[in-house]
């Protein structure tokens, strides 16, 4: 049974016997805890407490005014109180998306609370550290800096300078906005610029319509009982916490910059990538190396799905973790 709980203004979700080994999952852009639900299934039924945070300016937690309170200084700070709270001093952390920008940061600046990190999607040191930085490794034959300066990052551009009219496109209607960006992945798609490319160029989201497309659910990736729970999340808190995570790129990297041991990681991380992911890409671009870098005793799993690979794959994603902690924690 899946509880509840808080500790100051951060809500999450717990189940597993309470003196089980600890996994924390934390969520990503746009999603709540309870994207973490087959996870959570899987691993309390296997012995695990597993926890999933509501991040800051999502579901249940406090939804800050400020932008920069979404700095990740401000994110990992929520995971070591969180841990405390827990009467934990370790855990295995697993993030997704902006979650996996947090666990990698937290691995990083605090590797004693780490017993593993796990990461789908997002390779470490990427997205914690900015899109100038993420802009090294994009493939230019899929890109050409002529035509698309920011590649797939486009989108973080326009946030930057446009964040007020996307938060409020967003807000006009969050059931669509929530089905447009929940999509299964598509095989047809690699090697293709994606769609968060010509943000900037189109004068907008969606070629600068002046509401989000209407797509039907994709039940490949949101069921229709998350979806309607995540509906009901967004119509009350908006879409300003959100956005919020895309506007401290120059804090975040000063952040990265000084972490201890240059970064380095000798902490067990696993990475999940998917294969049909066209923004977060490791598959057809030098995304992951900076990773493969730093990190010392990293395992690679690469599956055929799209960003939302958790949702998308859950029994091969729970497999793979699983095999990962039972070889490498």
């Amino acid at each position: 049974m899946v509880n509840r709980n808080s500790v100051g203004s951060l809500s999450y979700l717990d189940a597993g016997p309470s003196d089980g080994p600890l996994i924390v999952f934390v969520h990503g852009w746009p999603a709540s805890a309870r994207t973490w639900q087959a996870q959570l299934d899987y691993f309390a039924a296997r012995g695990f407490r597993v926890v999933a945070p509501d991040m800051r300016g999502y579901g249940d937690s406090a939804i800050p005014v400020d932008p920069t309170a979404y700095a990740q200084r401000h994110l990992v700070g929520d995971m070591v109180a969180l841990l405390a709270h827990l009467g934990r001093d370790r855990a295995i952390w697993v993030g997704h998306d902006w979650g996996s920008a947090t666990v990698w940061s937290l691995a990083a600046h605090h590797p004693g609370v780490c017993s593993g990190v796990v990461s789908l999607s997002v390779p470490y040191r990427t997205l914690e550290r900015g899109i100038d930085h993420m802009l090294r490794y994009v493939n230019r034959d899929i890109y050409p800096e002529n035509r698309y300066p920011d590649a797939q990052f486009d989108y973080m551009r326009y946030y930057e300078q446009h964040s007020d009219h996307v938060t409020a496109m967003f807000d006009a209607d969050p059931g669509r906005t929530l089905k447009v960006f929940y999509r299964s992945g598509n095989p047809d798609d690699a090697g293709k610029p994606g769609v968060t490319s010509t943000v900037t160029r189109g004068g907008g989201w969606f070629g600068g319509a002046e509401a989000v497309p209407d797509l039907p659910l994709d039940e490949r990736v949101l069921d229709a009982e998350l979806f309607d729970e995540m509906h009901a999340s967004f119509v009350r808190n908006g879409f300003s916490g959100a956005s919020a995570y895309y506007l401290n790129h120059a804090d975040n990297l000063a952040y990265s910059d000084a972490s201890p041991a240059d970064g380095n990681l000798e902490v067990a991380a696993l990475f999940i990538g998917a294969r049909y992911d066209t923004v977060a890409d490791t598959a057809q671009s030098a995304l992951a190396h900076p990773m493969r870098e730093h990190c010392r005793n990293l395992t690679e799993v690469m599956l055929d799905a799209g960003h939302w690979v958790g949702l998308e794959r859950p029994r091969e994603v729970n497999a793979a973790i699983e095999q990962w902690i039972s070889t490498s924690t």
